[in-house]
């Protein structure tokens, strides 16, 4: 039995606490803030109540099998999980309206023709059935595997765009997200559609791999799943059964250093002083503050182990999200679609904006109306969130981590924690919302606004940055550190921030990676 210490409480360091206190190890969690959770958060005014991070779960088979490889109750005897039906809907700047629904594919490009016109839906379909080849290409390896040695296969572009053929010049393959949707997609709206997939999870649509692809791919394939009561009883699901399986948690304990004695983790050292003895770290954060070395090696002989973060590239900015939550009268209409996005009139520009380090003037914004009674005072009242995609806090082009896949120009800076910025842009999202929710200026009681500052407070992420998912292609620059890193020997990552990056779902897959290779050791080849 070792002692294991866990850095953080977020999603993928509990999935690795519990799945090691099940193997027999003594795990201590150390979290600086008051709770768990990570970026699963609450807030909670006047019988409101809403979630500060994700909305949804997607490939919810994760968690599934981290409850049951931790315990003998499933997930859904912990949590009440529903699937969102329609998945959800789009607004565009033409007016055009549709509603996609849930995990159906033949009902997507139905919906698609009906509102896009006749082929819209047959151009989407094809590029769904080219992104599950790229799905089954990548799947293994980028997420149910540790980063291999050999980085070349993960960096090559699985998504098979087809060849364009153009009048006396050199046929030309797709290679980016924008290039996809220009390309194959061959509308504007469906260009829209894609590329917030790929912004929402923080990634520029106009530098992004092809293999973005993927992220739609599994959303539509998989479905789209709302936990009642919120997302963050998802969280308070897996934070009792790591007290299940006898995991220690210790908070308002921010580690300031993680100890070291010839070349191997020996423990951990508080803000306060304290010291805590551990045979090794697990740590749910980015965790190269907290070293004396940098944790993914240094020189030829190490560099193939570990990409750092943006490794074979150029590293860009990491964004971050800006959320309003709405504290509405009047009761929620029937028939409203638990997810609407509202989409910029202009997409590129919102990008550009976005990755230059500035507000975009016409974000994109995506609105939840989670029809959950656990939301709101009562039936005559609603609780709405506002999310767009946004700079982080601060100078532009910080390399705090992986997961954009770089930017051009820019040289901007904002700071979110300027009052009259954080109102005028709170603004700017009210209005867009005002085409999915009917009457919101005139049912509005108050607001609460969440900024990347508030999420750089709260969580200690550099700019209030939020990871995206590994993508494979890009030269592996869109790869995050792996789980078991160059040294010091005895250190594990795990998180958004690790391999394979951002998400629910990748968070729990980081997790069982790093548990299997603390139990395994050198044997373990994956999950199964």
């Amino acid at each position: 039995m070792a002692r294991i210490a866990v850095i953080g409480a977020g999603m993928g360091a509990m999935a690795a606490a519990a799945r090691l206190a099940v193997a027999g190890h003594r795990v201590t969690v150390y979290e600086r803030a008051a709770t768990y959770g990570g970026s699963l958060g609450r807030f909670e005014r006047d019988g409101f109540v809403f979630d500060t991070g994700p909305g949804l779960l997607h490939l919810p088979a994760v968690y599934r099998d981290l409850f049951v490889k931790t315990g003998k109750e499933p997930l859904e005897r912990c949590v009440r999980l529903e699937q969102v039906d329609p998945a959800s809907r789009h607004v565009f700047a033409d007016g055009t309206d549709v509603s996609l629904p849930n995990a159906s594919r033949g009902g997507v490009v139905a919906a698609l023709d009906a509102a896009l016109g006749a082929g819209a839906g047959e151009r989407w379909g094809a590029f769904l059935n080219r992104a599950g080849d790229a799905w089954d290409r990548s799947r293994r390896p980028l997420l149910e595997e540790p980063l291999r040695a050999d980085l070349e296969a993960l960096g090559r572009d699985p998504y098979p765009a087809p060849r364009r053929r153009r009048l006396l010049r050199t046929a030309r393959r797709a290679s980016t997200v924008a290039e996809v949707g220009a390309w194959e997609l061959a509308d504007p709206r469906l260009a829209a559609l894609l590329g917030w997939y790929a912004l929402g999870y923080g990634l520029d649509p106009r530098r992004a791999p092809a293999s973005a692809a993927v992220l739609p791919y599994l959303e539509q394939t998989f479905g789209s799943w709302y936990v009642r009561g919120g997302m963050r009883e998802l969280a308070r699901a897996l934070y009792e059964r790591c007290l299940a399986r006898k995991v220690e948690f210790v908070f308002g304990a921010e580690v300031a250093r993680i100890v070291e004695k010839d070349g191997a983790v020996t423990g951990v050292e508080l803000a306060d002083g304290t010291a805590a003895a551990a045979d090794r770290v697990v740590a749910g954060i980015a965790p190269g503050r907290l070293l004396e070395r940098a944790p993914y090696g240094e020189g030829d002989d190490v560099a193939p182990r570990v990409p750092p973060p943006g490794a074979a590239g150029e590293v860009g900015l990491v964004p971050g999200r800006f959320t309003v939550l709405l504290a509405l009268r009047g009761a929620r209409e029937a028939g409203a679609a638990h997810r609407t996005v509202v989409h910029s009139p202009d997409t590129d520009g919102e990008a550009a904006e976005v990755f230059a380090g500035r507000p975009a003037g016409r974000p994109t914004v995506t609105v939840l109306r989670p029809d959950d009674p656990g939301t709101r005072p009562d039936e005559d009242h609603e609780a709405v969130t506002l999310t767009a995609t946004v700079a982080p806090h601060g100078a532009a082009g910080s390399a705090s981590a992986a997961g954009s896949a770089g930017s051009a120009g820019g040289g901007g800076s904002v700071d979110w924690t300027d009052a009259a910025l954080r109102e005028s842009y709170a603004d700017v999202l009210v209005a867009a919302a005002g085409a999915a929710v009917p009457g919101l200026a005139e049912r509005l009681l108050w607001r609460e606004i969440g900024t990347p500052a508030d999420t750089a407070a709260r969580t200690g992420a550099d700019g209030g940055s939020v990871p995206a998912p590994a993508l494979a292609g890009a030269g592996g620059r869109l790869l995050h550190p792996a789980n078991s890193p160059a040294g010091p020997a005895g250190l594990y990552l795990a998180g958004g921030w690790a391999h394979p990056g951002g998400g629910l779902a990748h968070a729990g897959m980081s997790g069982a990676l790093v548990a299997g290779l603390i139990v395994e050791g050198a044997d373990f080849r994956g999950s199964r």
